[in-house]
């Protein structure tokens, strides 16, 4: 079963460099999702300490968490770099709604790759940074500071899901991660139908993104960002664990990636009504 981020990409190592959940076993602790990497026969797998923490080892050409945070800062910091150079510009936000389009079709395309693909990964990271540069003058020009808001919101909510998984408070199991799949397959079908609505019948819909149902659904978005973001954490620790190529590290990014512009939309859409007219 494949897990999702807000365009439902791939979650988990497989040995043939496929990405997914395959189950709900043998992962770091009880109950977790099962990673393919986690075989007797695999010889960079690192191995259980009796007090539970992963004992390390020299595993030359596997994924390690310098390599997941290289690519993630590499990865985020061309996010950062379009969007600022899109906000200096001043882009037409029907410019940002091409590339938010653009960077959509380029998510999908990588989710469903085999093999994680470094320049379609930064292609994804311009396209979303130009979109984000573009939607983020346009509201902080309505409501002042609500890019600088939405950027400690977060950073907030990320540092607050890093330390209860690693805390062991988030158990990312595979009933959890089925909730998390079903929830935002709900909720993206929601957003569809109210985007349709609004095409057809004009203003917001069926209102899921204004007034109070905004709020609400907006809450929602971030706590869906949130799972996601464990699921995210998840999949970093299963790489290392269990000696992922180090070429993974590019999925972690791209997933880590897409799960914060997720978040940080939801939090600039819910400072927009909180603080607009």
């Amino acid at each position: 079963m494949r897990s999702s981020n807000p365009v439902f990409t791939r979650r988990g190592f497989s040995q043939d460099g496929q990405a997914g959940f395959n189950g709900a076993q043998a992962g770091p602790y009880a109950g977790s999702p099962q990673n393919p990497y986690a075989q007797p026969s695999n010889p960079y797998a690192q191995q259980m300490a009796p007090d539970g923490s992963m004992m390390q080892g020299a595993r030359a050409g596997v994924m390690t968490i310098d390599s997941v945070v290289n690519r993630t800062a590499i990865t985020l910091g061309t996010v950062i770099a379009t969007a600022a150079v899109a906000w200096i510009m001043n882009l037409p936000v029907g410019i940002g709604i091409v590339f938010a389009l653009v960077g959509m079709g380029l998510a999908l395309w990588q989710s469903f790759k085999r093999e994680p693909s470094p320049p379609l990964i930064l292609a994804y990271a311009v396209s979303q940074g130009i979109f984000l540069g573009v939607i983020s003058k346009a509201i902080n020009d309505m409501v002042a500071g609500a890019a600088m808001q939405a950027v400690l919101g977060t950073m907030a909510v990320f540092a607050g899901v890093l330390f209860m998984y690693k805390q062991r408070i988030i158990k990312v199991d595979a009933r959890f991660t089925k909730f998390v799949i079903a929830a935002s397959i709900g909720f993206m079908l929601l957003m569809v139908v109210n985007l349709l609505v609004s095409v057809f019948a004009g203003g917001d819909g069926l209102g899921l993104r204004t007034g109070g149902l905004g709020i609400l659904f907006g809450v929602i978005g971030v706590i869906l960002g949130a799972c996601f973001l464990a699921l995210d954490f998840k999949m970093v620790e299963d790489g290392i664990a269990y000696g992922a190529p180090e070429k993974e590290s590019w999925l972690a990014a791209f997933g880590l990636t897409m799960t914060l512009v997720w978040i940080y939309l939801e939090f600039l859409r819910l400072i927009a009504i909180l603080q607009g007219d």
